[in-house]
């Protein structure tokens, strides 16, 4: 198995970035596009950008610690949170959904860093 997360970390890498280009995008254009997941809800969104990025980035940087990088998509989620109090972004601000991006980031964190730990 570990053997093939090596061979695929590049590509993973290159669909973490291209993951996180996106979520940037949706986070930062005044309208963004409608998606079929739009019925779901706010949160719903919110946790499924956050729980894809912190699975990719969990796989590609194997050699950063995991609550490392947990850390720093949470700060992520609150920076894109501030930046969207700002009045030229056209968004809102919600402390909600920094809660919503943290819970999921833990929750796909744990079992990785239980992984390294029995290892």
């Amino acid at each position: 198995m570990t053997q093939i997360l090596t061979r695929l970390a590049v590509p993973i890498q290159v669909l973490f970035w291209a993951a996180l280009i996106f979520a940037l995008y949706m986070a930062f254009d005044p309208r963004p596009p409608p998606l079929s997941i739009d019925r779901f809800g706010d949160k719903f969104e919110h946790m499924l950008a956050f729980g894809t990025l912190t699975l990719l980035a969990q796989l590609s940087f194997r050699r950063v610690p995991r609550w490392r990088i947990a850390e720093r998509l949470s700060f992520l989620g609150a920076l894109i949170e501030v930046m969207q109090s700002s009045p030229w972004v056209h968004r809102d601000c919600d402390i909600r959904d920094w809660v919503a991006d943290t819970v999921i980031i833990i929750i796909v964190t744990v079992p990785f860093a239980i992984a390294d730990r029995r290892r």
